[in-house]
């Protein structure tokens, strides 16, 4: 939502009121199975879509988004002789397993595999943080695969559709950022005209363009201003040198927030909560935050499992301090998009209100505080 905005088409006011693209069968949007949901595509996409909301790698999920792919294509006729000559699996990107899959599907049952997955799938949320969550209109900070993400942009748009949201904006990495196949500035002019097409093919629901930039070391920015102001959603993050001192990782921080087209400050303290776990950076929090409310830089709650950042203190901290928030999934592949509910109950822990976050606006509002802030 750069202040440099074009106005978009807002969607309807329903969580689900925008259409499934024509040709690109997708699961259930709540993970209700029942025997009507055996089409063998639609299962092993929603497969897929769970591993991934679970914490699976791409890897695997996208071996069942391979296996869909190659059965959309068949013919009924000939998917029915293969599977009755048990040679499913002699199918290109077709292996035992998603055999398996396909063929409890063309027998007329949901598939165990399926099942066992939707099972323990649904998180048990309180009260509030369920409130929180159907709150969420969108999502600022996802991943395709031109970054480091796993699947194609229009795959992170029609899942974005499918789970009933009515934005998701698209926030590949920069330049520098190497090891994340960051973009450069060519490479994103060429995802804005593909975001363009994507929007045409799934309005009302609007794919949001994108970036998350890198914060240098001096609190500059990892890409050209002319293009940050042409974006609708500008993330800042810090990637590099995360353990530098306090006084210069706030001055880093500052200057960053502070910057015209930046409109969230991405996982501030950097922290990773899993495996062997990184410390989060250290830094003046009541400058920063200050510097976000001053400069109307949203402070991102970022749900992914491993980062749940910021901690709850810093998440107070920040509220007392005036800002607004976002919860964001970073999800970089379809699945993670349901990983929203980890970062609202973040935020109902923080005592964090639905109308200071961001992306409980609908669309219109949105763009016209990114406008306000211009």
């Amino acid at each position: 939502m750069a202040r440099r905005l074009r106005q978009a088409r807002v969607p309807g006011t329903a969580r689900n009121g925008a259409p499934t693209p024509p040709g690109v069968p997708l699961p259930p949007a709540r993970g209700a199975v029942t025997s009507e949901a055996v089409l063998p595509a639609e299962v092993l996409r929603r497969i897929a879509y769970l591993l991934e909301s679970q914490g699976e790698t791409s890897y695997k999920a996208q071996a069942f988004r391979r296996a869909a792919a190659t059965v959309e294509t068949m013919a009924p006729a000939k998917l029915e002789e293969l599977y009755h000559r048990k040679e499913l699996a002699s199918l290109p990107g077709v292996g035992p397993t998603t055999a398996a899959v396909v063929s409890q599907c063309l027998a007329g049952s949901v598939p165990q595999y399926l099942r066992d997955l939707e099972e323990r799938t649904v998180p048990a949320l309180d009260d509030p943080t369920r409130q929180l969550l159907g709150q969420l209109q969108g999502d600022l900070h996802s991943h395709s695969d031109w970054s480091d993400g796993g699947s194609p942009v229009g795959e992170m748009a029609r899942a974005a559709v499918d789970i009933g949201h009515h934005y998701l904006a698209l926030t590949d990495h920069s330049p520098r950022l190497t090891v994340a196949h960051g973009l450069s500035t060519e490479a994103l002019r060429r995802q804005l005209e593909l975001v363009s097409l994507v929007n045409q093919e799934l309005a009302p629901f609007r794919l949001l363009s994108g970036i998350e930039v890198d914060i240098l070391e001096d609190g500059s920015l990892d890409q050209t201003p002319d293009l940050l102001g042409e974006l609708d959603v500008v993330v800042a993050s810090v990637h590099s040198k995360l353990r530098m001192g306090p006084a210069e990782m706030t001055r880093r921080m500052v200057r960053a927030v502070s910057h015209p087209h930046v409109d969230v400050l991405g996982h501030c303290t950097g922290r990773l909560i899993v495996g062997r776990g990184r410390p989060p950076s250290t830094f003046d929090h009541e400058a920063v935050f200050a510097a976000c409310a001053s400069n109307g830089t949203a402070v991102e709650i970022n749900s992914r499992p491993e980062r749940r950042d910021p901690p709850e203190a810093l998440l107070r901290a920040a509220a007392s301090a005036g800002c607004h928030f976002t919860i964001d999934s970073d999800a970089h592949a379809p699945g993670q998009l349901a990983w929203l509910h980890l970062g609202c109950s973040q935020a109902v822990q923080a005592g964090i209100d639905a109308p200071s976050v961001l992306n409980t606006w609908p669309l219109a509002k949105l763009l016209a505080w990114g406008h306000r802030n211009g």
